[in-house]
């Protein structure tokens, strides 16, 4: 690895720490940089998990007061979560690299459809907290298994799901979500690292980027609007797609 290339990355991890910190989406730029720096999809994938996560664990710090008052909801979660993050990140572990980078462009389309649907998904300010259903736990267990297995777009889903299954403010749901975020990440990190399919060198480079991306994008988030952030993460998740649709 250049000079030049270690540089690409750690701004292209900076860059996605900032979008994350305004509107989400970062891991459309880790994945695309590392892909196309020529690392197979798979350990890209795996690898943009790790740049994610101290991002996760700052969120879920956060809201510690809010998860330790909801701690009967956010452990039946993270059971459920637990198990579907360890499918998807198994799953993602059986395919060979073309299998999956055969999908990637689906999978980039699907991320960037569920982004750009971010505000309308969106759960609205409710009261009317109730217990999981059946359907409430199988949403979740597919929105963990997708979380395991790629994750982009997972926060968003997830929200959306959590809403739908629990009720409750949003504070309240985004407490749950970042702790559950955790949690698939975590199992995921882990068979990712077991299948030896992480690049612990693009990822010591990329992390601190995407700490320090992380910082600043509080204070870009002040400046800068969300809807532009939000069309230009939309733009980078179409153009990938369109790149790996036709260099197949």
């Amino acid at each position: 690895m250049t000079i030049v290339q270690a540089l690409l990355l750690f701004v292209s991890g900076f860059l996605s720490g900032v979008v994350n910190a305004i509107a989400g989406g970062g891991t459309f730029l880790t994945f695309g940089a590392m892909t196309l720096g020529g690392l197979p999809p798979i350990v890209a994938n795996a690898t943009s998990s790790i740049i994610q996560f101290p991002g996760y664990i700052t969120s879920a710090l956060a809201y510690a007061k809010e998860i330790r008052a909801d701690r009967r909801n956010a452990i039946l979660l993270g059971v459920i979560s637990a198990i579907g993050g360890l499918a998807g990140a198994l799953l993602l572990l059986s395919l060979s690299n073309p299998s999956f980078r055969a999908m990637v462009p689906w999978l980039l389309i699907a991320a960037t459809v569920i982004f750009a649907a971010g505000p309308l998904l969106k759960p609205k300010a409710r009261s009317d907290e109730h217990r999981i259903g059946p359907l409430g736990v199988a949403s979740q267990m597919a929105t963990s298994v997708y979380g395991g297995f790629f994750g982009a777009g997972m926060g968003i889903m997830m929200l959306a799901v959590l809403g739908l299954a629990t009720g409750g403010g949003y504070h309240r749901l985004n407490a749950l979500k970042n702790f559950i975020s955790i949690v698939i990440a975590a199992i995921a990190i882990a068979v990712f690292a077991a299948g030896g399919v992480v690049s612990w060198l693009h990822a010591a480079i990329m992390v601190p980027g995407a700490a320090l991306g992380g910082y600043s994008g509080v204070w870009a988030a002040r400046r800068v609007p969300q809807a532009i952030i939000r069309a230009l993460v939309v733009a980078v998740g179409l153009l990938l797609a369109a790149y790996y649709f036709f260099t197949g």
